[in-house]
């Protein structure tokens, strides 16, 4: 296409089959993202597969999700209405984590991001394989049912989300 430059680490214009597998690659992160989450374990690698340098998938693959997240929300407003001041207390943390998380992504060369992703992937496939437990045991230990201790709800949800804003999947 006249003014498209899509191409990979060597210089190469990404081609129709690649393409293709990337779009097959979404739609099935998006069907696994509906029903447990964690698409992004399938659409990161294949960016990379197709010779996209790791940083920019991770940034494309992050941006890619962001219609998705804001459908979920949408979708769930009636089960998050009675949650606005649990939100509105959490908000900071996510957005100065996600800064925090990109900041570190910014100074992060190309190697050692790449020599990191292993870690980052098995972090994330660790967390969502533990995330029911892992509630049911806060839930627990804080002896109450979603209205956690506001001080260590906020430093989770912190260091969460500069975890997501450096590596998105």
């Amino acid at each position: 296409m006249p003014g498209l430059n899509l191409s990979n680490n060597e210089g190469e214009y990404i081609n129709t089959v690649d393409y293709i597998i990337a779009t097959l690659a979404a739609v099935l992160a998006g069907f696994i993202n509906a029903l447990a989450g964690g698409g992004t374990l399938i659409t990161f690698p294949i960016l990379v597969a197709l010779g996209m340098p790791s940083i920019a998938a991770n940034v494309t693959n992050t941006i890619a999700l962001c219609p998705g997240y804001l459908g979920g929300t949408l979708a769930q407003s009636t089960d998050l209405a009675n949650q606005k001041k649990r939100l509105l207390s959490l908000l900071p943390a996510g957005i100065l984590g996600g800064i925090v998380g990109g900041i570190l992504l910014l100074f992060t060369g190309e190697k050692l991001f790449t020599q990191l992703i292993p870690f980052l992937i098995i972090i994330a496939s660790t967390l969502l394989a533990i995330q029911n437990p892992l509630r049911a045991w806060l839930n627990r230990r804080t002896g109450q049912q979603g209205d956690d201790n506001l001080i260590s709800s906020f430093l989770f949800v912190f260091f969460a989300a500069i975890y997501g804003g450096y590596f998105g999947a």
